[in-house]
């Protein structure tokens, strides 16, 4: 019996979007599902080698805050440092992994990952600046394992 096929496009690039498809993936990979992630745009930022990725409150009102934060605030020098400080924090005292120890867990369990080489072209990305265990590749090619998925998913 072949196995289940989890098929995830990830698109953000801030440190709240950046979880869902390592979480999901490594998941997903420890259940016995082949795995692929194509990352597009925005979501490149999650193969970089060095990690630096910020929240956005911005656009999304329904992160819980400590206190009440007026959106006019938000927008304010400073909060987006102040809230990825704040994230980073709630989430190590709850004993989250990072990102990269996810990302880890995920190449260590085999899951796909493939860079957007569009994207890579538009943006003028260099590959050096991503870790190694990813594939550059079209849509095309994504598309051939996603359309035999059991599962697929845009985040």
């Amino acid at each position: 019996m072949e196995p289940k096929k989890l098929a995830i496009i990830a698109t953000k690039g801030t440190l709240d979007w950046a979880y869902p498809p390592f979480i999901l993936a490594s998941t997903a990979a420890a259940l016995g599902y082949e795995v692929q992630i194509f990352f597009t745009f925005y979501g490149l930022q999650l193969l970089r080698r060095d990690l630096n990725l910020k929240v956005s409150s911005l656009g999304n009102p329904a992160m819980p805050m400590p206190m009440p934060v007026p959106v006019m605030m938000q927008a304010l020098p400073g909060m987006q440092s102040f809230m990825t400080t704040m994230m980073k924090k709630k989430m190590k005292s709850k004993g989250v992994a990072s990102l990269e120890e996810l990302r880890e867990l995920c190449v260590e369990a085999e899951v796909k990952m493939i860079a957007c080489q569009m994207t890579v072209d538009l943006f003028e990305f260099d590959t050096k600046d991503f870790v190694s265990d990813v594939e550059y590749a079209g849509a095309a090619v994504f598309f051939e394992f996603a359309g035999d998925a059991d599962i697929c998913l845009y985040i």
